[in-house]
Parts: structure tokens; sequence; C-alpha cells
């Protein structure tokens, strides 16, 4: 192989396997915790590709570095509902995301990835694209919330008032993902997405409906014969969020190959299309 060949190959390997970095550091990037336990986990860290896969580049900063990084619990921990007591299928999962799911039964399926989307979007300095449809198809933005409006949902119409004072900290915005997760499902986050011609770390797979369901790829790897997805869930009732087995082969490796022409198998759903969708770069589209 020619050096210059090499030498551009081992750049992108590189870039691919960087540390992450947004503003020089992960300083903050994860907000619902204190701090990360010393040494724990990520998705980066403990999951390496399928042989003969590697990881798909990724910029500094993007949404695939963020996930890329999401720190986990150590081990393989039960998955807890968000009263507490397990889940009844201990199985799904070969890992547990450390991120809060939580005291009421809302955060489930297309809400943890709207969380992750929005914390994503929070600390990346992009308040103004954090904003998502509630299923009646109103727009919610983050920033019309920290100024201190609130909606009231009467029927498929919704009303905004100013009856609270403006504030931009975290608890705020945990209460404004609160007022999302109420009004918005896997109906409403599958009319905001668009198609994704290639996969890439933070598409998702959607089916709408009362209910549908939703995960998300943490990760993606790809060798000459295609790429490969590393997902992510949660789902009902509200539970932490845990990537997820291949059922095809639970004992071996949790990646699935990514076929955009054929259904897929989670270990509690069944896709009809193995299409991935992604979001826009601006919050709050309404595609159909």
């Amino acid at each position: 192989m020619p050096k210059r060949t090499v030498l551009a190959a081992l750049a992108l390997a590189a870039v691919a396997a960087a540390p992450f970095a947004v503003r020089g550091d992960r300083e903050g990037a994860y907000p619902w915790l204190e701090r990360a336990a010393p040494g724990a986990d990520t998705i980066a860290t403990r999951f390496q590709p399928p042989e003969g896969y590697a990881r798909v580049a990724v910029a500094d900063g993007s949404f695939g570095a963020w996930l890329r990084n999401l720190p986990l619990l150590p081990g393989t921990p039960d998955v807890l509902l968000y009263d507490g007591t397990p889940k009844h299928n201990q199985t799904a999962q070969v890992a547990v995301i450390d991120i809060d799911v939580g005291n009421r039964d809302l955060q489930q399926c297309a809400d943890a990835v709207i969380r992750l989307r929005a914390e994503y979007l929070r600390w990346a300095g992009r308040d103004r694209d954090v904003c998502f449809r509630f299923t009646n198809g109103e727009p919610a933005a983050w920033s019309r919330w920290a100024e201190g409006f609130r909606p009231t949902i009467e029927g498929r119409r919704a009303s905004w008032a100013r009856t609270a004072k403006p504030a931009r900290g975290y608890s705020a915005f945990r209460g404004y993902l609160t007022a999302v997760f109420r009004y918005a499902g896997t109906a409403s986050l599958e009319r905001e997405l668009g198609p994704a011609d290639r996969v890439e770390p933070g598409d998702v797979f959607v089916e709408g409906g009362f209910p549908g369901h939703a995960v998300i790829a943490v990760d993606v790897a790809e060798s000459r014969a295609g790429r490969a997805v590393l997902l992510a869930q949660s789902y009902m009732p509200a539970q932490q969020v845990h990537v997820l087995v291949n059922p095809a082969d639970p004992e071996a490796s949790p990646w699935y190959e990514y076929d955009p022409s054929s259904s897929f198998v989670t270990p509690e759903w069944r896709f009809d299309s193995g299409r991935a969708m992604r979001f826009s770069e601006r919050g709050c589209p309404l595609r159909r």
C-alpha cells in the first residue's frame, strides 16, 4: 500500500477512536451525574467492534462522539424501573447506561431517545435546536420554556402562556423534558425524523404507534461488507436506558448487521423496516 494511503488510513482510524472532545474535554457533558465513577467504562471502551470492523469516524463534539462516551454502570446490572423495582425481563441488556430515569412512568422508549438528543444539544450550546413536537403536532421549544412559557393542552390544540419566571438552569431543563415526555411519543418522533442514507451514530429506528417503539444507534462500525450498529433503548414501563443484546446470537456480539431492506428483531420488538432515520440539524421539523 502506498505510504500516503497508509497515513490516510491511520489518520482516519485515529479520528474514529479519538477520545471525546467538545470545548476540549468532557466537563459538563453528562450533567445528570455529579461525577462519573473513576475509571468508569463508556460505550466506546467496553464494546469493541466485531472482527473485521472498525468504528466509523465521528467529529469531535458531534452527537456520535457524545453517545460513544456515555458512561456505563459497572458490570451488567439489573435494569430498574422508574420506581426502583427490577424490570421483569432481565435478558435484554448487555450494559446499563449511567443515566437516571426519573421517578415517574414517563421516560419510555421515544422519550429516552429525545432525552439523549436534548441533553447533547444543550451541552453543545445549541439551545435553539432543542425542540420536539407533541403528538398533536405542536412544537415545544426549550428556548420558549426557558422564557417562562408553559403549554395548556386541550384535545388536539395547545396554547402557551407565560406563567413562570424565566429560568435556564438544569432543573428548568428537566422540567421542560418532563413536559415533552408527557405529550410526545413514538408517533410524533417518527414524523420528525428524516431518512438516513447510511446509518451513523445517533440515528434512530422507530415505529410510531400506540404503542410503538424506538431504539437509538449509540455506535456504528463498518467493514467492506457493510455497517453494524450498537443499539440502546428504554421501554415500558419507564426504565433505565440499556444497551441491547442481539437475540440472533445472544452469547456473542451485541452488534447488529445493518440492512435497510430487511426487518430486524431486538429482544423486545420486531421492526418491520431496518432503515435508519435521523434528527434534523434544526429542531421541530414536521415531515409528514
